[in-house]
Parts: structure tokens; sequence; C-alpha cells
């Protein structure tokens, strides 16, 4: 006798397999023509489940063959590469060079009562036997079973099973045994072998008496944790469970009023997370949200127990004040940036004549060319009155140099003498190494304007060198000429100016009634200088011979033709 559900079964499953076959029957002779040595295969699957393409004999892609029967309907599978299955998968597919065909067809899961979802999933104990049900097998008058491990067959991979049933049994189950399986339900529907392909996933649990506590990790024992007043603040805990088969982990967190034990109330807690770290091991995670802290929260503790088949574990925590740090106004960066520019302006005014010259002396030298310049060297310096004994004496810019002093065997003492560098300096840059000098009591008429003869000498020499004494600065004339090159070194790089101190005393300016002018008194710190080596060893002489030889410009005349007269501007 015909029952209500034999006669929906025929409607639903076996009605639309028969029409189906026929179309594909049909439409498979209009693809094929007269091609011969063809494969055929009619699989049938379970919209939304995992699916596997078959593979053959070499991984390549299925094809979806279009309405006009050619590879372009738009999908293409790898075999052996599981996806989802949808109702638009439906359809007739090729694999290449086009002798195996595919029809595949999607049913609905609500379409299909015998069909039995629940066995889509299963737990398996490690070391012990189990058994695998096949989800299709009830909607099919199988001829028989064939299982898969991914596109492997399970018989194939040299494992103590067996297939009866449409069960697949395991004889004992092992840790590597977790994992997606499918059933192939074989038969047959108006002469065409069907095969009703669906998914099975495994997960093999360790069988292993729970032997301790869980372990939290997070947060620590009696730890403090900071918050804002006004804020959220979220309690986590982190618990590491053993495996249990017959238990599951639970996690929970607690306010704990006035931080006593006895008045307490469970929190509402997030869902608990949770991850298998190992085979044997899982990590739970739960938090809690408190979704603006106050003053009372922060007088209550906060407990996190986890427990299992075991026993319990608890850790608390409390909750303490966060302190805010004081953060400078935003308005204070553009002020201590407009202090900072300021600053750097009031100094740049103040420096700004000894930063000219120390980058002229030193960065910016002008090119010139020596025979543009009528003298090598200005040379400036006051007569040093003579020590008692001396075996020389010499009125101020006037006279002849001694003859007995050429030539020097070196720049230095001659005998028990040494001369002053204004008597010594002249014959070694002229005499010996051939500069050109100008000498005020030499060079200019008598008579003339002091101040364009001073100002024109310098102007027309490569260097000007002043032989700072302890006379010369309180020398008005000497500190014109020092005062002249400077302004002249300011407008022209041509000039260069090189200071020889010949005793500390030299610059001892300020004991002197009437100081230099301001300028001088300024570039005296920052131009290039040489300290006088008289009275010092041998070495301290070589090294100051060989600073000024360094110090001084290209020379424009040859140390053959050295010049004693009385030459005019």
């Amino acid at each position: 006798m015909l029952t209500a559900g034999s006669i929906l079964l025929f409607l639903v499953v076996v009605l639309p397999v028969f029409l189906a076959g026929c179309c594909v029957k049909g439409r498979q002779r209009n693809i094929e023509g007269p091609r011969t040595n063809t494969t055929r295969l009619h699989y049938r699957a379970v919209e939304g489940e995992m699916f596997l393409m078959p593979c053959a004999h070499q991984k390549v892609a299925w094809a979806k063959i279009g309405a006009d029967g050619e590879a372009n309907g738009g999908f293409y599978f790898d075999c052996g590469r599981e996806f989802r299955i949808e109702a638009a998968h439906s359809g007739n597919y090729t694999l290449p060079p086009g002798k195996t065909f595919l029809h595949l067809q999607v049913l609905a899961k609500e379409k299909l009562p015998c069909y039995k979802a629940e066995e889509g999933g299963v737990t398996l104990v490690a070391g012990q036997g189990g058994e695998i049900r096949c989800p299709a097998f009830a909607c099919t008058l199988s001829t028989g079973v064939t299982w898969y491990k991914g596109d492997k067959r399970v018989s194939e991979q040299l494992r103590d099973s067996c297939e009866t049933g449409g069960r697949l049994r395991l004889c004992t189950v092992r840790q590597h045994d977790t994992g997606r399986y499918f059933c192939d339900a074989h038969f047959e529907q108006e002469g065409a072998p069907w095969t009703f392909r669906s998914p099975v996933h495994v997960t093999a649990v360790p069988y292993k008496e729970v032997h301790s506590s869980p372990r939290i990790t997070i947060p620590d024992d009696n730890a403090a944790e900071e918050v804002e007043l006004g804020a959220p603040h979220t309690l986590r805990c982190q618990v590491y469970f053993l495996y249990d088969v017959d238990f599951p982990p639970r996690v929970q967190w607690y306010v704990n009023y006035g931080g006593g034990v006895t008045d307490t109330t469970a929190l509402r807690n997030q869902s608990q997370q949770q991850e298998r770290v190992t085979f044997i091991e899982v990590k739970v995670t739960r938090t809690a949200v408190i979704q603006e802290v106050t003053a009372l929260h922060i007088n209550h503790t906060y407990t996190c127990t986890a427990t299992n088949s075991f026993g319990s574990s608890s850790v608390t925590v409390m909750l303490k004040r966060k302190i805010q740090e004081e953060r400078p106004s935003l308005v204070g960066y553009p002020l201590a940036m407009l202090l900072l520019v300021g600053g750097m302006g009031v100094v740049l005014h103040v420096k700004w004549l000894e930063l000219q010259l120390i980058y002229i002396s030193r960065f910016r030298r002008g090119k010139v060319d020596a025979a543009e310049k009528e003298f090598d060297v200005f040379l400036s310096y006051v007569w040093t009155p003579p020590c008692e004994g001396a075996y020389l004496t010499r009125s101020s810019g006037s006279g002849d140099y001694p003859s007995s002093l050429e030539p020097f065997k070196s720049e230095g003492a001659i005998g028990d003498w040494t001369p002053p560098p204004e008597v010594l300096l002249p014959t070694v840059l002229e005499a010996r190494w051939g500069y050109r000098l100008c000498l005020l009591e030499r060079d200019t008429l008598p008579g003339g304007a002091y101040t364009n003869d001073v100002v024109g000498g310098i102007r027309r020499s490569q260097i000007l060198i002043c032989i700072l004494s302890a006379e010369y600065l309180s020398n008005s004339n000497a500190v014109f000429v020092l005062e002249s090159g400077i302004r002249v070194m300011l407008q022209s790089s041509t000039l260069q100016i090189l200071l020889i101190h010949t005793s500390k005393t030299s610059t001892a300016f300020v004991e002197l009634d009437s100081p230099p002018p301001s300028l001088v008194l300024r570039a005296l710190k920052v131009l290039p200088s040489l300290d006088w080596s008289s009275g010092q060893s041998e070495n301290a002489s070589v090294k100051f011979w060989r600073s000024l030889r360094k110090a001084l410009p290209k020379r424009r005349v040859h140390a053959s033709r050295a010049h004693f007269g009385q030459n005019k501007f």
C-alpha cells in the first residue's frame, strides 16, 4: 500500500532523476555526435554541502558546457579541490581532450527528507574503533558505497578498515584520521550509473582521562588592571583545557562586591572562543565587558573561574585608576617654535659679523689670479722696543735690514739673539720665499694721504698679515690698517687676513685706555691666527713656519727676484 511518504519520495527524488536522465541522455547525444570511447559520469550532491569533483587519472579542471555545446559555461573546478556546491553548479562538465563527461545534479536539502544531515559530522575516540555513516545512503537503492578521504580512496591508504552497509568501520582510530571524508553511494537510474556524493567531517579526539584542572594563563592572579573612569574596560580570561569528550570546557567571569567572596554575581560574558592547539589540549578565551567604569567598579574585585570534569581553577583581579599623564597643551608648540625662531633671529643678528667672517675666511675664498694683484702680502706691524743687550736696534719703520742676517740658515735664532717677527718675517717672506710685500714705510710716498695709501695697498694685496704685538692694538695707525682690511674683506672675498700673535698679552686689549673699535674686537675672535714661536722648542718653530707657508696665497714673483727698492703706488 502506498503511503504519503513513498509518493513524496517518488515525486521529489525518482521522477526528477528520471527526467534529468532522459534530458541528459538526449543532450549528450547532441554534444557527442558520432564520438566513441567516451566516459559519462552522473553525480548527485546536496546544495550547501562541501563537494569534490572526481579525479580521473590526471588532475585537471572540469569545465562546464554551455548551451552551444562548448566548454564555456562559466564554471571551472579542479578535481581534488573542495568547494561548497550551489544550485547554479548543476549541469554538464567535460575534461580535456573532451572524451570524459560528467552530469552534475544539485538537490535542495529541504526537499530530501531521506537525507540525514546530522550524520555529516562525527567524533571518534583515538585508540578505539569507530564507525562513519554515509548521509546519502538512505536516499538511494545503493548497490555499494565507496569512501574517500580527500581525493584518495580509504581502501588505498593502507589502513585497517572495512566498508559495509554504507558505513566505514575503522578498526583503530588515529590522530591523523581527523579530516573530511566523502562517501559515494552508487545506484542505477534508467540504465545509467549514478553516484550520490556526500561529505562527512571526522574529528579524532584523545581517549585520556582528565587528570588536572584547567590552566589559566591570562590574567595573573591578584593582578591590578588599569582603567579609565568613564571608559569601557574588557576583562579577558584565557584558559587551557585537556580535551574532555564528555565534559565541555566552561569559563565564567564573576564580580565580587566590596572585594569579598560571599556577595558574588556572574557578569554578562561574551561567547567562548575555542581553539584546538594540540591533539590533547584546547584553548578557551572568554571576555566580559564593563561598558562604563565608575568609582564603584574600582571597589570590587573580579574572578575568572574555569571548570572541567576534574575540578576548577580561578584567578582574581582588581581594578586601579590609570594615572593620567599631563600632556602639554598644543598651544605651547607654536609658541615654542616662535620663541625658537625669534631666538635664532636674535643670535644671527648679534653674531652676524662673526658668521660672515668665519664663512669668508674658511669656506668662501674667492678665486683670483695672482697676476691681478700688485702685491702678494700686505704686512702690518708695530716695532717692538729692543730688549736690553740686544745686538741690533732699529728705529720704527726706517733703516736698512742688517746684511749680517742674510742668508739665514733657518727661520729662527741667530747666535744668541732671536730677531723679533717684524724683523724676521719681511726677510723670510720676500728674500727667502719670493713673495712681493707691501710695507707702508717703504712702498708709500711721504706726505701722501695715509688713508688712501692703506686702503689702496690692502686692495692690491692677496693677504693682509698683522703682527699683533702688545703695542699693536694701542697704536691707532696699526688698528686702522686692521679695521680697513676687515672692511675690504667683507666687501670682497678675494682678500684674506691672517693674525700672528707674538705673546699672550697681545690680546689683552680690554685693559687699554682707548680700546679698538667694536668691529676689530669682534673680528679678532674669529679671524685665522698663528702664535709666534719665539723662545719655544724647535718643533714649535718648525710648526709655525709650516703653518704660515700653508696659509699664504699663491706667490706672484719668483724667489730669485727679491725687491728692496722704493716702489711707489
